[in-house]
């Protein structure tokens, strides 16, 4: 099933990302694509903070990746540096994606082919300066 939603502020943006977090269950991966800009790491702060996540959450794009431990683990990813779908084989990232804490990966097309087949899809696309047309698709349902 695929849900399209508009929103014209960041405000709304990272409202859809707390109803996700809010409704997120152990082995969820939310693999979020995007343009440049499109509010991806709007949306995962609203994922985390739908999940309890009260710390300061920011995108990794220098350490790939950021753990908030709760009795529901975050695992907080983005490949934005990641050229090469071969520059995972040693990161290990699908032990998270496969494990029982809830994983968002920005820039996950950068994964491409290694992600689970379960993954929740979103697909953000910049209408204009404000609008942006998230697309989420749940695969089985």
């Amino acid at each position: 099933m695929t849900r399209e939603h508009i929103t014209t502020t960041e405000s709304e943006t990272f409202e859809l990302g707390v109803s996700l977090g809010s409704h997120a269950a152990r082995g969820d991966v939310f693999a979020i694509t995007g343009d440049l800009g499109a509010g991806k790491t709007v949306l995962a702060k609203g994922i985390a903070k739908g999940m309890g996540v009260d710390d300061e959450v920011t995108s990794p794009t220098f350490s790939l990746l950021e753990i908030y431990e709760r009795p529901l683990p975050l695992y907080h990813f983005d490949l934005y540096r990641i050229e090469r779908t071969d520059e995972l084989d040693h990161l290990c990232f699908e032990e998270y994606w496969e494990g029982d804490g809830v994983s968002v990966i920005e820039w996950a097309e950068h994964a491409a082919e290694r992600l689970p087949a379960n993954a929740i899809r979103i697909v953000i696309r910049q209408e204009d300066a404000a609008t942006r047309r998230i697309c989420i698709e749940h695969p089985g349902h």
